[in-house]
């Protein structure tokens, strides 16, 4: 691609959660031409079933752009209307799978940013899978749409740590800013016309970024210590890892948001409360999990502290 020839780029933009629109406000603030932006539609929530707009969508009426919100993206009316913002080229942040009518559309490509370092952990949960697996490295991954979901040739890559306290929240907010500076980049190449791309190899030993539903973020005691405290920073503070508290003859389902380790040496059963005034742990292979922050049912989210002076814990209680 020849940067002479190159047409001063006019971008549509799609993207429906917070992490997409921090690339977005990066767009804007770099007067780059937004032609329009594309969001799903408003969903009604609450009790009230009021609609609720995505965090794109009230970002763009805020700055004034156009907004589509198809709900089907092969509908004659939509594409006509994609068609007639004139983008010739299109950017995807935490949308979902385009039809190639739609990514190939625009004269430069469609290109998306994917939230770790492909080709691992392809999927809708790349942040939350990184930390329960453990690891101590992630990224951000730019590449150009194709037929299958985050397989396409990257264009850029930039690396980000993963600190051992981290969670889903801690690791988002700063990938959300490494990505509006690797989407900036990766236009800034598009222009110039100064870019290679690599075509992702597949590999035996690929992790997956699976969609989380709620029956799969229940905790086991039973897996190792380290196992146990990445799953629940790697489900906080959403969906939330949540486990069952038996207590006397009470059952009550309850969240764990923030957790820290204790190595020790014991024989208690796994899942064994062990607690004090100000201390509530819970018996596993190679020690305890320290819970420090949870919510128990029908109740806010609480520092242990207050749980417990609230929580009456008989000795045999235990967590299952």
């Amino acid at each position: 691609m020849n940067a002479d020839n190159m047409e001063a780029l006019r971008i549509v933009f799609m993207g429906t959660p917070d992490f997409a629109v921090g690339i977005l406000e990066q767009l804007v603030q770099k007067n780059y031409t937004i032609a329009g932006v594309i969001t799903a539609p408003d969903r009604p929530a609450g009790r009230g079933r009021k609609l609720n707009e995505s965090a794109v969508k009230q970002f763009a009426v805020k700055h004034g752009l156009k907004i589509l919100q198809p709900t089907n993206l092969k509908n004659e009316d939509f594409l006509a209307a994609l068609k007639d913002l004139n983008a010739n080229i299109q950017i995807v942040v935490a949308f979902r799978m385009l039809p190639k009518v739609v990514w190939n559309m625009p004269k430069y490509g469609t290109f998306n940013l994917h939230a770790s370092l492909l080709p691992q952990y392809r999927g809708a949960a790349p942040i939350n899978w990184a930390i329960i697996n453990g690891e101590t490295k992630t990224g951000v991954t730019t590449f150009f749409i194709d037929e299958k979901i985050d397989t396409g040739e990257i264009i850029l890559q930039d690396e980000a740590t993963i600190n051992f306290t981290d969670n889903v929240a801690d690791l988002h907010d700063r990938l959300m800013h490494l990505g509006a500076t690797t989407v900036i980049k990766t236009l800034q190449r598009i222009q110039e016309g100064n870019f290679n791309t690599t075509k992702q190899e597949n590999h035996d030993d690929l992790k997956l970024a699976h969609k989380i539903h709620r029956e799969t973020c229940e905790i086991d005691w039973n897996r190792p210590q380290m196992d146990i405290y990445n799953f629940i920073r790697g489900l906080s503070p959403y969906p939330a890892s949540w486990t069952t508290l038996y207590n006397a003859d009470q059952q009550t389902i309850t969240k764990i948001y923030k957790a820290n380790i204790e190595k020790a040496e014991h024989e208690l059963a796994n899942g064994t409360l062990v607690f004090s005034k100000k201390e509530l742990k819970v018996a596993v292979q190679d020690g305890y999990i320290l819970l420090e922050e949870m919510q128990l049912q029908g109740k806010k989210r609480m520092h242990v502290k207050d749980v417990l002076n609230g929580l009456q814990l008989q000795e045999n209680a235990k967590m299952g």
